[in-house]
């Protein structure tokens, strides 16, 4: 039972162990979805942007106990959520060989008269078109024409003066004129980046089996899961619990696809024509070490292009 001699924290809501990270939860409910648009794009990919999204609020959740006042929510989160995100571009960089993701065009110079894109187009734009900008361009862009901010709100969020805001828009939006929505059928689609591993196929097709030990059989001794939004396991033993969910439940088919250029098995649930969600499945020298079931976190299909 909560306690009754529960104090309020700096945002007004109950802090006690029980209610803390359901307070938070609620409290950041309606941030969420714009949240995740805005790393997915930021990302070029819905899987690497639900990742930021777990990392900014996990800091927010940290970061909160040690303000004295409240701060705008939204800004707030906003701001955590583009340091991750330049944080995540960072590591990627290091681990491709590539140049520092660090703007060096950011002035305040005033630009051109400039058309707004218009905001369903920019809405509809492929995630990964929104990578062919530097990152400072690519924050404007998402902020003021997907998610729809002030110019004073995007230049609080990215530490910008009003004009650099406007020079960083005027050259994103003059890349992004002409590329193809996300919708556009006959745009071509991104070679996949890389094949899916046999120990996975192999996976999907002793899940279609039904053959659940056989999968257990294959898992790493220290093998992760991640329910996203959900709950996490590590290790064989605790991993091989959770496919009882699926013994149980009705028939679920997983297939190999590709979701923004990435491998993953889309699970197809009894008699739905269109997957459901996807599943993303890791594994060394043919034994699976991780699993990622995004069941509990669907809208990484939304704007995401998925090819089979």
């Amino acid at each position: 039972m909560i306690s009754v001699l529960a104090t309020e924290d700096g945002f007004g809501h109950r802090k006690d162990a029980v209610g803390e990270e359901e307070n938070f939860a609620a409290l950041i409910e309606g941030v969420r979805p714009e949240l995740v648009r805005y790393c997915a794009r930021m990302m070029g990919g819905t899987i690497d942007g639900e990742d930021v999204v777990q990392e900014t609020l996990a800091r927010a959740f940290v970061e909160r106990a040690a303000l004295r006042e409240a701060p705008a929510l939204r800004g707030w989160l906003f701001r955590i959520a583009h340091n991750c995100a330049i944080d995540a571009l960072a590591a990627r960089s290091r681990r491709n060989g590539d140049v520092s993701v660090e703007d060096a065009d950011v002035t305040d110079a005033e630009p051109t008269a400039d058309e707004a894109l218009d905001r369903a187009q920019a809405i509809q734009l492929a995630l990964g078109c929104f990578l062919e900008l530097a990152p400072a361009q690519r924050a404007c862009v998402i902020l003021k024409d997907v998610l729809g901010c002030s110019l004073e709100e995007v230049g609080e969020v990215l530490g910008l003066t009003v004009p650099a805001v406007k020079a960083a828009l005027h050259r994103g939006r003059e890349r992004l004129r002409g590329a193809p929505p996300v919708a556009d059928a006959s745009a071509p689609h991104p070679a996949p980046a890389r094949r899916h591993a046999p120990a996975v196929l192999r996976y999907a097709e002793l899940f279609n089996g039904r053959n659940f030990d056989g999968i257990r059989a294959m898992l790493a001794e220290d093998v992760k899961l991640d329910l996203v939004n959900r709950e996490k396991r590590r290790g064989a033993r605790n991993v091989g619990h959770y496919f009882a969910n699926y013994e149980r439940i009705g028939r679920c088919i997983l297939r190999a696809a590709w979701l923004d250029g990435r491998p993953v098995l889309a699970a197809f649930l009894e008699a739905e024509e269109l997957p459901a969600y996807v599943i993303v499945v890791e594994s060394e020298n043919g034994a699976i070490v991780e699993v990622r079931d995004f069941r509990y976190a669907r809208h990484v299909l939304d704007g995401a292009r998925l090819t089979f």
